[in-house]
């Protein structure tokens, strides 16, 4: 029986009693059924929905949404305590701290123990869900879909300078490395996301929470995940979330979203190429969301540097070492709006001790600049993150050049032009 419930969809029903009584074999009908629409919507040229491999999180029943709904929650409780357990762990740096947040946000957390008393898991509660007896309604770890917190140190130094070098190595990870490193750096580049809306500007704060929500679904798939290559931006988030950094103009804020969307828009491509519908599209989502909340942060800190341009004579210099070095873009950067901005950062790294030329050389094998959708303000945020540096040495600076001759940095390869920043 086919009921037509709303403008949009239909609901089917069918018995599940034989008429001689036996009952139907459902093993897997979950996913059957999920193959029968699919082809249903190719057949009637209805809209087609993602194919999904069985990794998203639960999503609420409809008895949860009618009684958020009831008590006046904007959202059901699972996703409520998702959202708040998954943002412990990007925070927590060990369990204890973890237990110690997330009971001070709300949330009742019950340990689930073994006969030998061991800790085997934990449920969560919110203290205004009870089911019709008055008793909390507790939610398990796994169907929450949960990982645990990783204990370690951060490293000393700007933790915004530091998440955004990490995040920028996300595209070589994804690349170059195998899947399982791959997925790690996914589940740690959605950690990030998750903490970023607490320090963010509050005319950002929706886009970016939409972002890390829809962007969660990205970080889900088969592939187990290796975390060793992900602490340093585990860590520096960490740091950012703890420790509020004094961050001045606002410009250790605005360097990450650009990082981060560069990273989206590789693993938008990664998973493309391993046919993870579903994840490429909420890829897709979250970079829409991150484009929108780029540009109110980015472009006071730009504006600012711009009129702080350095002379025409040293933006000559500038541009003539910037043309020799990177012939492929020159023309471009120069004719940015954000080219005056790029010889501000220059000319306060020069300023700070540090060889102008030698900078723009560093900045510029980090990585390619193929991918970025606005090469000057990519330069721009790395010479920035390098000037702030303490100014090497002139044996120093030999040993680097020498250095950079005998291992030069492999090229980042690129997504395809579909997969870039729009």
């Amino acid at each position: 029986m086919a009921v037509r419930h709303a403008e949009d969809h239909i609901h089917i029903a069918a018995t599940l009693v034989r008429q001689d009584g036996r009952r139907p074999q459902r093993d897997y009908d979950q996913r059957a059924v999920q193959r029968e629409a699919r082809q249903i919507e190719v057949d009637y040229g209805l809209r087609r929905l993602k194919p999904g491999d069985g990794t998203a999180a639960k999503r609420p029943t409809s008895k949860e949404h009618f009684k958020a709904k009831r008590l006046g929650q904007e959202a059901a409780t699972r996703d409520v305590l998702r959202l708040r357990v998954r943002r412990t762990v990007a925070a927590a740096a060990d369990e204890a701290e973890f237990f110690a947040l997330l009971e001070a946000t709300g949330v009742t957390v019950r340990l689930k123990c073994g006969p030998s008393g061991e800790a085997l898991g934990c449920n969560f509660a919110l203290p205004d869900d009870t089911n019709d007896k008055g008793k909390l309604v507790f939610y398990s770890g796994s169907a929450l879909a949960t990982t645990s917190p990783e204990p370690g140190a951060v490293r000393p130094g700007n933790p915004w300078h530091q998440a955004t070098a990490a995040t920028e190595r996300i595209p070589h990870h994804l690349t170059h490395g195998d899947d399982h490193t791959a997925q790690g750096q996914l589940v740690a580049l959605g950690a990030a996301l998750d903490l970023l809306p607490v320090t963010a500007p509050a005319a950002v704060k929706a886009e970016l929470k939409q972002a890390a929500a829809v962007f969660e679904r990205a970080t889900r798939s088969r592939i187990a995940a290796d975390f060793d290559s992900t602490r340093v931006l585990r860590r520096s988030v960490q740091a950012i979330w703890r420790d509020r950094p004094q961050d001045g103009d606002g410009a250790g804020f605005a360097m990450f979203p650009d990082a981060a969307l560069t990273a989206v828009a590789f693993a938008m491509h990664w998973h493309r190429v391993r046919q993870h519908a579903q994840q490429e599209a909420a890829a897709e989502q979250a970079l829409l969301h991150l484009q929108v909340a780029y540009a109110p942060v980015a472009e006071p800190v730009l504006v600012s540097l711009v009129n702080r341009a350095p002379s025409p004579q040293t933006k000559r210099r500038f541009a003539r070492h910037l043309q020799q070095t990177v012939p492929e873009h020159a023309e471009r950067i120069l004719h940015d709006p954000a080219w005056d901005a790029l010889a501000t950062v220059l000319a306060e790294a020069e300023a700070a001790g540090h060889n102008a030329a030698t900078v723009l050389d560093q900045a510029l094998g980090q990585r390619t600049l193929d991918d970025a959708h606005i090469p000057a303000r990519a330069l721009t945020w790395r010479i920035r993150r390098l000037g702030e540096r303490h100014a090497p040495g002139p044996r120093a600076e030999v040993a680097r050049a020498r250095s950079v001759r005998q291992h030069p940095a492999p090229p980042v390869q690129s997504p395809p032009q579909s997969a870039r920043r729009r």
